[in-house]
């Protein structure tokens, strides 16, 4: 009887071990699921782009010294985690893999603005939302009205709004530091 339980106790916390390594294994970034072939590509870019925004907004939450990027960081944080758990709960129900990392010009992006500082990272992490709200905003707009998979359609189009809110927080903190820069 001894032995029986032992083995039991052995193989609990093993798989005690496997499921709490797995998520911090995700976390760094060096697994690489593949996304589900039924997938449409919108969802794989909009979960790329959403991870994208909530790490690099963490880091500009940290270093960001213009108080305007620090809030506007905390914002990119708190409505991309909201979204991004709004993917994944609707790509659960859909049976699809969402991707884990984030792409190669992502990570180029965060990789830069680790090596910057002061008011240079400050331009640096708004001048990178910009792009990439530019470039997000129209990709939702043209997923909510011709995407493929309706529920996704339906999520891009409730997302839109915020953002085409984040577009125009970016574009307007992007262009006071500018001003700034030259005076």
């Amino acid at each position: 009887m001894m032995k029986k339980t032992r083995r039991t106790s052995m193989l609990v916390l093993a798989a005690l071990a496997i499921a709490c390594a797995a998520p911090l294994h995700a976390q760094t970034g060096t697994t690489t699921s593949t996304p589900t072939k039924n997938m449409p590509s919108f969802a794989t870019k909009a979960a790329r782009g959403g991870m994208a925004e909530v790490q690099m907004g963490q880091v500009a939450a940290d270093k960001a010294t213009d108080p305007d990027v620090k809030t506007f960081a905390q914002r990119m944080v708190t409505d991309h985690t909201k979204a991004n758990d709004e993917l994944q709960q609707l790509a659960s129900t859909k049976g699809w893999t969402l991707p884990t990392a984030m792409d190669a010009k992502q990570r180029a992006t965060k990789a830069r603005l680790d090596k910057a500082t002061g008011a240079a990272f400050d331009r640096a992490y708004m001048n990178a939302m910009v792009a990439d709200h530019n470039a997000d905003v129209a990709m939702f707009r043209a997923y909510s009205k011709s995407g493929a998979d309706t529920d996704l359609r339906t999520w891009a189009g409730t997302t839109l709004p915020t953002l085409e809110e984040h577009q125009k927080m970016a574009k307007e903190t992007a262009s006071k530091l500018q001003r700034s820069a030259k005076k």
